[in-house]
């Protein structure tokens, strides 16, 4: 199972973006994946502090459906800006595309989010679309996540109950994921159960 290295939550944690990326060691050179609100919301910011505060070299593709298409166009461009590593800023779609496409260039990527609908954010696995299906195809997990608790609150409410109601589905998932195990010897993993239920507990207490 595949864990971030660094999560930092909080009020303003957004502005520890270049002391996260100086500390991972991650290079000088970043695509930003973001959706058209979301570069408004956190795209920019997260460009002006690298630049600013790390002479980072630091391009910006505008993302708004998590298509192959998509995820092909980052790929190009990421190459071409010879990016050391990818960010996601936004939902779970712009996120989606950085994870793909990081992991199919082979760099680590960063996940900031601005809202806390679905567990997305820091998973290894991303929902593309192919026009008429999604499918969910594994990637890699991002190297840390950055949840600025000030964007997120001020997200629409819709998209908070959604999440919560992400976490709270662990229980009935877990309890399936078992029961595979038992009938079809699928892998399983105490840990990864464990932290699943414990977060719905949390939740729920």
């Amino acid at each position: 199972m595949q864990l971030p290295r660094d999560v930092v939550v909080g009020h303003d944690a957004i502005y520890e973006v270049p002391d996260v990326c100086t500390d991972l060691k991650l290079g000088v050179k970043a695509t930003i994946v973001t959706g058209k609100t979301t570069k408004n919301i956190a795209g920019e910011l997260v460009h002006d502090l690298l630049k600013d505060s790390c002479k980072h070299n630091v391009d910006m593709m505008i993302s708004n459906n998590a298509s192959m298409e998509n995820v092909e166009d980052v790929i190009t461009c990421a190459k071409n800006n010879m990016s050391n590593y990818l960010i996601g800023v936004g939902g779970g779609k712009p996120i989606d595309v950085a994870k793909l496409a990081a992991t199919r260039i082979g760099i680590p990527y960063l996940s900031i989010p601005t809202a806390a609908s679905h567990d997305g954010i820091v998973s290894s696995r991303a929902s593309i679309s192919n026009g008429k299906t999604t499918t969910s195809i594994q990637a890699s997990a991002p190297m840390a996540v950055i949840a600025d608790t000030n964007i997120i609150s001020q997200a629409p409410y819709k998209l908070l109950a959604a999440g919560c109601g992400d976490i709270i589905s662990n229980y009935t998932a877990v309890l399936d994921w078992e029961l595979a195990h038992r009938l079809r010897n699928v892998p399983f993993s105490e840990y990864a159960a464990s932290l699943s239920r414990m977060t719905a507990k949390i939740l729920i207490d």
